[in-house]
């Protein structure tokens, strides 16, 4: 292949791909991995299309993914198969030598967009103001760097939706109070797991400007929730559990803890991808389960285990859009832009706000 020269940021998929049939795509993937198998690493996200997926040298969710990334030294070139903030976080934590694409730069999150830095920081300074020096800032891994950033700046870290719990204790030995962003569900089922009472938690509008729902004095507030969602876990509801119940008393429920309190209150369990992955691996044959996280992953489960019953928790909802951006076309032409001499879509934090959300990633890695 020719030397990498030039760096494209490109925003359209070249129209040669629209008459390339599948077939022909699958081949030629194949081809290019192991023309580049010296250097190339290809990254899929559990959410990810199965056409994708089937390539990928590594899948998890977002932050076992860029510690992957971050292990892979001997590799210059790291696809990355999911949205715009994790391949942020690989190429934070990879070297600079080494170049990190995003197939589609259209696949955000979000979730992720519900907290810009101009915004966060107008919060803190009223947090700061009313309460003074008493909060930890915790930015759920599902963040922009920038958001990564603040808080290592701020002497806060990240957490993933397995360790939020750890990452929220550690946080309770150093300052009285949390800001956690940008997920009001997952910092609500997390406090909620370590006894925290709904009344000493508030909700930050960050379109108002306002806190809601302060019931009695400021002062008693334990942890501020930023009001963010993920578009996905957020279709689940209590009525799809009850429907379950109704229909199968016997079925297990099982939720990721971005879904609405009342919703992981009612099921039977919840836990991160991994987590929700490794609870269907270890059930006996026969057992059923309705999972309520995203389709792709869930219609996964079901084929890698004929043995057991798996369903959607809500059968009408759509996979994650931004996601689903990546496909089988983009990753074809990010390999072959890259044998050609270009590098398309590649994601690149400053040093400035990569040094800062290093920290802020490190601190919670020493937690575990």
């Amino acid at each position: 292949m020719s030397e990498v020269q030039v760096f494209v940021t490109a925003e359209r998929l070249s129209e040669k791909y629209q008459g390339m049939s599948e077939q022909e795509m699958v081949e030629r993937v194949r081809a290019l991995k192991e023309e580049l198998k010296d250097e190339l690493v290809i990254l899929s996200h559990h959410y990810q299309r199965d056409e994708v997926y089937q390539f990928a040298d590594f899948t998890g969710d977002s932050l076992k993914l860029a510690r992957q990334a971050a292990e892979q030294k001997d590799k210059k070139f790291i696809v990355f198969c999911g949205v715009h903030f994790m391949a942020e976080t690989a190429d934070i934590l990879t070297g600079d030598e080494q170049i990190v694409v995003l197939p589609d730069m259209k696949a955000g999150c979000s979730m992720a967009d519900m907290a810009t830095l101009e915004q966060v920081e107008e919060a803190w300074e009223y947090f700061v103001d009313s309460l003074g020096d008493t909060f930890t800032p915790i930015t759920y891994v599902n963040s922009t760097a920038a958001i990564k950033s603040f808080c290592g700046q701020h002497h806060g870290m990240t957490c993933t939706s397995s360790n939020a719990e750890k990452v929220f204790r550690h946080a309770y030995q150093q300052k009285e109070r949390i800001l956690f962003l940008p997920d009001e569900h997952l910092g609500r089922n997390t406090a909620v797991k370590l006894g925290i009472p709904e009344h000493h938690m508030a909700v930050w509008n960050p379109e108002t400007g306002e806190l809601e729902g302060v019931k009695g004095s400021l002062e008693d507030i334990r942890i501020i929730l930023w009001k963010g969602y993920c578009s996905v876990h957020l279709k689940f509801t209590p009525e799809h559990v009850k429907r379950v119940r109704e229909n199968d008393p016997e079925m297990k429920v099982i939720v990721h803890p971005e879904c609405r309190h009342d919703v992981v209150k009612l099921a039977d369990d919840n836990g991160s991808t991994e987590y929700i992955i490794k609870q269907i691996e270890q059930a006996p044959p026969g057992s059923r389960w309705a999972i309520g996280t995203e389709v792709n992953l869930v219609q996964r489960l079901a084929k890698q285990h004929p043995d057991k019953k798996i369903v959607l928790l809500n059968d009408m909802i759509c996979p994650c859009l931004t996601m689903n951006r990546i496909d089988l076309p983009h990753l074809l032409w990010s390999l072959e832009s890259y044998c050609e001499g270009q590098v398309i879509n590649r994601i690149q934090v400053s040093d400035e706000i990569a040094e800062q959300a290093v920290l802020a990633l490190d601190r919670m890695l020493k937690i575990g």
